[in-house]
């Protein structure tokens, strides 16, 4: 005989409950079923995961209801890790295509059941053009017009199969990668130093960074100047949003500029702010910054000094105050550290979910917890590392060989296990060799942050 308990208090002991104890109840009988299935729970875990649980999201990821998304998702981020290195395919953007230098994925952000998702990448060529190339089929599917000016930066947001350019004289334009015109184009006053494209709680946007050290913010898609702000007397280095963009952040390698954070809102919504809300953060020559994934509100920063030279890391966690009716942001300084003299100085570096720092040198990739404690190293003597891509389940790890080791975040401790090696006959140069490589149909995201110059 089955017992019936009333929905509100059931519901209230399954919120309780994490992803697989809600799938077993759902087993229990129809009404269970139906209680454990509500998108308020899984909505709940979602945001719990992820930071992000709204109707835009859902409907990029062309899923109906929360529980679907989790699963999906769920599976997206663990098939990497199960792969076998016979799962991969190699992929090289021919010499014809032109490449200059600048390629983004412009689709294809995820693995799909299915396989029948495309991964295609925008990028610029030599010609003057902007193009995309589909990688499974291994063919040019859009060109641009040949540009009156020479393209120097591009950013992509893949949730909208959009690209964004800026010339050397300033001109700011928007591509669907399926018209032969930009969709619409604006311009900046000085050169443009930084750009990227971003999906905020608002609407989608472009962040812009001038030589002037202004910042501009466009609505996407009609590039709409949103607001412009002086953040510093020259141009910053770099643009880095928090998780959720509810955070910006601007810095600049110098000794007397000191990076800023933003509350986003306050550039989006000029009705509500009179002016931008900041704060400054006492950090100098700031070379490179990370955001903890799956935490909208810690970052950590690093700079090196001196000779022989000195790295510091250091971690930050915002916080939104209101203050006699005023917005203020502050950041507090939670941990630091000093590298050890006898480490090598990091090229690339990242952040897990368990605040574990993780960075790369020439010849080892090495884990330190945010205080300072030294927790693994992988050696890679002869090979050299040329690039580190960081997310919260995975770390890669591309060598000048040609190959990528692909580690993956233990569940229940702060260190990595390395899951399996991708082996390319060719050799990369210095700066690197453009690749391709896909699990079954597309690549998963993947970040990092490159220490600038």
């Amino acid at each position: 005989m089955e017992i019936h308990l009333p929905s509100l208090p059931l519901m209230k002991i399954l919120s309780y409950l994490d992803a697989y104890s809600l799938l077993q109840v759902a087993q229990v009988n129809k009404n269970w079923n139906e209680l454990a299935s509500s998108d308020v729970l899984w909505r709940n875990l979602c945001q719990k995961r992820w930071l992000y649980c709204d109707l835009v999201t859902l409907k990029l990821q062309g899923k109906e209801t929360w529980k679907q998304f989790f699963i999906y998702r769920t599976w997206q981020e663990h098939a990497k890790t199960r792969a076998k290195p016979e799962d991969f395919t190699y992929k090289e953007i021919p010499l014809e295509c032109g490449f200059y230098g600048y390629a983004c994925y412009i689709s294809g952000c995820g693995l799909t059941r299915n396989g029948q998702g495309r991964s295609v990448i925008c990028m610029v060529s030599s010609m003057n053009t902007i193009s995309t190339w589909d990688i499974h089929k291994s063919v040019i599917t859009w060109v641009s017009p040949v540009q009156p000016a020479s393209i120097n930066l591009l950013t992509t947001l893949p949730e909208m199969h959009i690209a964004v350019t800026v010339d050397i004289r300033s001109t700011i334009k928007l591509w669907d990668c399926h018209s032969r015109e930009a969709l619409a184009t604006n311009n900046l006053e000085s050169p443009c130093k930084s750009l990227k494209a971003v999906i905020s709680k608002d609407y989608p946007m472009v962040l812009a960074g001038d030589t002037l050290g202004n910042l501009y913010i466009f609505r996407i898609p009609d590039l709409h100047l949103i607001s412009t702000v002086n953040v510093f007397p020259h141009g910053f280095d770099d643009i880095s949003c928090s998780p959720q963009k509810k955070w910006v952040l601007l810095s600049k390698n110098h000794p007397h500029i000191l990076p800023k954070v933003f509350y986003m809102n306050s550039f989006l919504r000029t009705s509500e702010f009179s002016d931008p809300v900041s704060t400054i953060l006492e950090f100098s020559l700031c070379q490179a910054v990370f955001w903890t994934p799956r935490r909208e509100d810690r970052i950590t920063l690093m700079s090196r000094s001196g000779f022989p030279q000195i790295t510091k890391f250091a971690t930050f966690d915002m916080k939104l105050e209101e203050i006699r009716n005023k917005v203020t942001v502050q950041g507090k300084l939670i941990a630091s550290f000093l590298l050890p003299y006898h480490e090598e100085s990091p090229n690339w570096i990242g952040v897990s979910d368990k605040d574990v720092i993780v960075f790369s040198t020439e010849f080892s990739l090495l884990l330190f917890s945010m205080n300072g404690v030294h927790l693994q190293t992988f050696q890679y003597i002869p090979e050299m590392i040329m690039r580190l891509c960081v997310d919260p389940v995975h770390v890669i790890v591309t060598c000048n060989d040609g190959s990528l080791d692909v580690y993956a975040w233990e569940e229940r401790s702060p260190l990595l296990r390395k899951c399996y090696r991708l082996q390319n006959m060719r050799h990369l140069s210095l700066y690197g060799l453009v690749i391709s490589v896909l699990l079954s149909s597309e690549e998963a995201k993947c970040g990092t942050a490159h220490l600038s110059s």
